[in-house]
């Protein structure tokens, strides 16, 4: 297993592991509903987003990736929680222009992404954020997430940051043990039935640890 920084040329997979991530054990994630795509139209507009100029938290730079055998088999992403909101919304737009999508589908894509607000929860301002957590099952169970986490929290504490948080959606139990065993803990959730009924989970929860 080797553990490195995102490149490039990883687009495609961070594009899932993105959409992994964020699907938890649902079917459908952020993206999914917000874009309102077929899932390879979703993944190549992600990828888009992965390589924009604009830097957002899913960009290939805020990732590391863990490798089996020169392959990518894992990924998370790790950066100061503090403007992540308008940084994805900036890389959106970018992509979107570049792809010629109309403004009132921009608009509308913006409209059905709000469906998170009443029940998202991360990090603070001051905080080293984890997000988008996810293993190619091919490679399950060889430890990569956890991993991952170390070498994130590594690069927290070198950024200077003092704590490091994660959310994930309510009831994604492998998830949550995950974390725990890195040393998180439970710090808050918010639930709601309208988010509920979209994606079949009742909200998010988010661990933090100390770094």
């Amino acid at each position: 297993m080797t553990i490195r920084s995102a490149r490039p040329e990883d687009a495609d997979f961070i594009a899932q592991t993105i959409l992994s991530a964020q699907r938890g054990y649902r079917p459908r994630g952020w993206f999914d509903v917000a874009l309102g795509w077929p899932d390879a139209q979703c993944r190549e507009f992600i990828a888009r987003i992965a390589v924009a100029r604009a830097a957002s938290m899913w960009h290939v730079s805020r990732f590391l990736v863990a490798e089996i055998d020169g392959k990518p088999a894992a990924a998370l992403c790790a950066l100061p929680a503090a403007g992540t909101g308008p940084a994805a919304w900036r890389a959106i737009e970018e992509i979107s222009a570049a792809t010629g999508l109309a403004a009132s589908k921009l608009d509308a894509i913006r409209r059905r992404g709000t469906y998170t607000r009443t029940c998202w929860v991360q990090g603070g301002e001051g905080d080293w954020m984890i997000e988008h957590v996810a293993t190619d099952p091919a490679y399950g169970g060889r430890g990569l997430v956890q991993a991952l986490i170390v070498h994130a929290l590594d690069r927290g504490r070198a950024a200077g940051f003092a704590r490091a948080t994660v959310s994930f959606l309510i009831g994604n139990m492998p998830a949550e043990r995950a974390y725990s065993k890195a040393g998180f803990a439970f710090v808050e959730e918010k639930r709601d039935p309208a988010f509920e009924a979209i994606i079949g989970a009742p909200g998010f929860r988010m661990f933090a640890r100390m770094i």
